[in-house]
């Protein structure tokens, strides 16, 4: 069985933020991509979030745009994103680049990318630069490593998504690009999306929707976040699908890594929200067939441990409520304001039997290890 791995990061968020001063131990997405222990292009790839600069657009399997601002307000660019996600699992290009200007050139050094550096440690994509033509493109290098590496043929028979915030979505539209292209229609999709928000005017039904190919949905959502515009979307799911929703302690970023007072800026203080969602990603990435270094492997005391420390500090998460990135704050009967399909409602109104762990933590009830029992 060949099984595809893709780790869509978050606006404004990018493959290297696993030492990005924000996030104490790494941001999570980039964190399992980085500890991912498999071969990059044949088994998994992750693609940067809307609005992160671009740095990626010299190895895309397709061609995309300079959207600058208009990918942070409004996620342009993840369409790219997605049809990238699309190539790579099909292991073919739509375009390549044949050339890399000095301006591009130094975008990238200014960004801080170690170019200079990449030969001597084994690299032999885009980061040795010289300007004017190149052969082979990186898109050709790539595409021959997929050819030679990747397992079980070209088209895997499994694709695992994991992302966060935008990226979260951009999961939900790959799931659906699959179910709408005759060759990966018929491939098992398994989703681990953390707080997926599409921002303002992003509710279409691609983004809030997910078909029969989604075997497994599992999400954490941030309680305590409360910011306008940051509307999470629970999707409305095919009835094979199996769904597992769990609020968590703290705000928006708290819970791929930030372990400030705020969920914003400072030092670590509140960093057992993001222990629990790495360890249960990493729990259903294993579970999925993907070989992981560096897991957490958290015991059942462990978890109860911090879901004692959310007790213990929870008037500090619910302070969390009052701050906004977008300076307006938001909700619904002193609940997070959600979106259920294309629905906006307070996250305890929604019904079914997947969601009654989700109530329960919503609720402010304390759990246990066994909450989780679903996720082995």
């Amino acid at each position: 069985m060949g099984i595809f791995t893709v780790y869509f990061c978050g606006t404004g968020s990018t493959k290297f933020d696993t030492i990005n001063k924000s996030y104490w131990d790494g941001e999570l997405i980039s964190t399992l991509a980085d500890n991912n222990n498999s071969r990059e292009f044949a088994d998994w790839i992750i693609v940067d979030g809307p609005g992160s600069g671009n740095l990626q657009a010299d190895e895309m399997f397709t061609k995309i745009k300079e959207y600058e601002l208009q990918g942070t307000l409004f996620g342009k660019g993840w369409e790219e994103n997605v049809k990238h996600a699309i190539n790579m699992i099909k292991g073919k290009f739509d375009w390549q680049r044949k050339e890399l200007t000095e301006a591009n050139y130094k975008i990238l050094k200014a960004a801080g990318i170690p170019i200079e550096e990449a030969v001597a440690t084994g690299s032999f994509l885009w980061r040795k630069y010289n300007y004017g033509n190149r052969q082979p493109t990186p898109q050709e290098i790539q595409e021959k490593i997929i050819k030679i590496f990747r397992k079980g043929g070209i088209i895997p028979t499994q694709v695992n998504l994991v992302g966060w915030s935008r990226g979260g979505i951009s999961c939900h539209m790959l799931a659906n690009a699959m179910l709408a292209d005759s060759q990966l229609k018929h491939i098992k999709v398994n989703i681990f999306a953390v707080d997926p928000v599409p921002g303002a005017l992003n509710f279409q039904g691609e983004k809030v929707t997910l078909g029969s190919n989604v075997a497994e949905y599992v999400s954490f959502y941030a309680r305590d976040e409360r910011s306008k515009g940051f509307s999470c979307v629970i999707p409305t799911t095919h009835p094979s699908t199996k769904v597992h929703i769990y609020p968590m302690a703290g705000r928006h970023a708290t819970l791929v890594g930030n372990a400030a007072a705020d969920g914003s800026d400072g030092p670590k203080v509140l960093p057992e929200p993001g222990r629990i969602v790495r360890h249960f990603a990493e729990t259903c990435l294993t579970r999925w067939g993907v070989t992981l270094d560096k897991k957490l492997n958290l015991s059942t005391a462990e978890i109860t441990k911090y879901h004692d420390s959310f007790v213990k500090n929870d008037a500090q998460y619910v302070a969390m409520r009052k701050k906004s990135y977008t300076v307006i704050t938001e909700e619904e009967k002193q609940q997070r304001y959600v979106t259920f399909g294309k629905d906006g409602v307070h996250f305890t109104a929604i019904e079914g039997d997947q969601f009654q762990p989700a109530r329960g933590l919503a609720a402010g009830l304390v759990v246990t290890d066994s909450t989780y029992k679903h996720l082995r």
